[in-house]
Order: structure tokens, then C-alpha cells, then sequence
């Protein structure tokens, strides 16, 4: 619990936006919007705006609860410059996202580029979360 008094609210909420604006950026038709869209099936218009708001909603919440946990782990490391932090974002992105996706990808029979979409998101985004929460503690 003495931890809980030693993070930086403001990292935690800077990182959080940062996720959900890389989201935003990163599904936009500027990057993989449509080739996202393309493997699993969606058509462009086929989604209402109250569920459109749910997942933004949902996703910002989401992107405060992974920054926080995250400031456990930079906080648990000592990490205190952007490139510890950003290693410790790379491995937990390999061990958290990577290791339970890639084979549940394989067992879903899902096609690989959508793997490397969603994955690609938050590699960068979670290590450049880690390398915000260790520098700006």
C-alpha cells in the first residue's frame, strides 16, 4: 500500500490519453482503419454511434486501468528514465499481449495481419506508456 502514495497521477492520466489517442490515430483511415476493417469483415457505416461511444468510453477506461498497473510495475523496478520504462512496457506488451494472442489467433483461425494490427498498437503503445510513467516520476 506505500506505494499507492508515490504515483504520479498526472503520468497516469497523460498516459492514459495517450493510449486512446493513439487508438484513435492508429484505426483511423490514415493508418489501418481499413485494412482492420477489411479482415474481419466490417463495412464501413455498419456501426451506431451509441456503440461507437461505448468503446470509446470503455477504451479510456481500459487505457487509465493498463497506465496504473503499468506504474505498478515501473514503480516495483525503480525504473526513473523513458528507457527502462519503455523495456519494461516491451516485455510485458511480449508477455501479456503477445504470449495469450498469437496462439489464440491460430486457434481462432483468424488471419495473421490482424494479429499485427492490433499487437503493432499496443507495442508502441505500451512501451512509450512505460517510458512516460518512469520518466515523469
Amino acid at each position: 500500500m506505500h506505494q499507492l502514495h508515490h504515483f504520479n497521477h498526472w503520468a497516469i492520466l497523460v498516459s492514459g490519453v495517450f493510449l486512446w489517442l493513439l487508438g484513435a490515430v492508429w484505426y483511423s483511415p490514415a493508418l489501418f482503419a481499413k485494412p482492420w476493417m477489411a479482415l474481419l469483415g466490417i463495412k464501413m457505416g455498419d456501426g451506431n454511434k451509441k456503440s461507437m461511444l461505448a468503446g470509446m468510453v470503455s477504451s479510456f477506461i481500459g487505457d487509465l486501468l493498463l497506465s496504473f498497473i503499468l506504474a505498478h510495475f515501473v514503480i516495483a523496478w525503480d525504473a526513473d528514465n523513458f528507457g527502462t520504462g519503455a523495456f519494461i512496457g516491451f516485455i510485458s506488451w511480449l508477455g501479456f499481449i503477445v504470449a495469450p494472442n498469437f496462439p489464440q489467433g491460430i486457434y481462432e483461425n483468424r488471419p495473421i495481419g490482424l494479429f499485427w494490427i492490433n499487437s503493432g498498437y499496443w507495442l508502441v503503445g505500451i512501451t512509450v506508456v512505460g517510458g512516460i510513467l518512469a520518466a515523469w516520476r
